[in-house]
């Protein structure tokens, strides 16, 4: 995050004089939420606890998470993910600017996916972070895991697309990106953004 970018304030006036609130703040009572920057530990805490509560408001009401991410820590990502499939509101992920890797699936779970009219979306196979050490049977169940991890991640692409794993595989065996045309046709989305407001929210 820039630390030199300031985020304005709404200024409201009411019975005892004038209050100051966030952006962020306004646009969560209008149930809106922010999936920025890398997705994380903190970040997904975050994200959670607004799903949350925001479930507890209302169950019925459609939530709407907007999407700017290079993706980042794959078992956050799916703590993430797992709580957006367990609550019984819809979700409506909107993709602005880029959903790569983990965000990329994230961005497809929603229950209405839209892109704005220049965002892209980036799928892959996961990755190993980092330098891989270690004896063989360390790396052998290293190796193990990542393709579990690989086969968890293609099946959650499949069951969002409508594609046969092998469409996949295919695909993420090397950094695949969509446009936003591209996505509606493959099925990573829905359909493009174009400023209108939904009347059913």
């Amino acid at each position: 995050m820039n630390v030199y970018m300031m985020m304005p304030e709404v200024i409201k006036e009411n019975s005892t004089g004038y209050i100051r609130s966030s952006i962020t703040n306004e646009l969560f009572q209008k149930r809106e939420i922010q999936c920025m920057g890398d997705i994380t530990v903190e970040l997904v805490y975050s994200l959670n606890l607004q799903l949350r509560y925001l479930q507890e408001l209302d169950g019925e009401k459609e939530i709407v998470m907007h999407i700017n991410s290079p993706g980042g820590e794959v078992a956050s990502g799916l703590a993430l993910y797992d709580t957006m499939q367990a609550i019984s509101c819809p979700i409506r992920t909107v993709c602005e600017g880029t959903a790569a890797s983990m965000a990329a699936l994230l961005f497809i779970s929603g229950d209405r996916r839209e892109m704005l009219p220049h965002a892209r979306v980036m799928i892959h196979d996961p990755l190993i972070r980092g330098r891989m050490g270690g004896n063989a049977l360390q790396i052998e169940r290293l190796s193990k895991d990542l393709m579990k991890m690989r086969e968890v991640t293609a099946g959650i692409i499949a069951k969002h697309t409508g594609k046969t794993l092998e469409d996949v595989y295919e695909k993420t065996a090397i950094d695949s990106y969509f446009d936003a045309e591209e996505c509606i046709e493959w099925g990573l989305a829905d359909a493009i953004w174009k400023g209108e407001v939904r009347d059913d929210r």
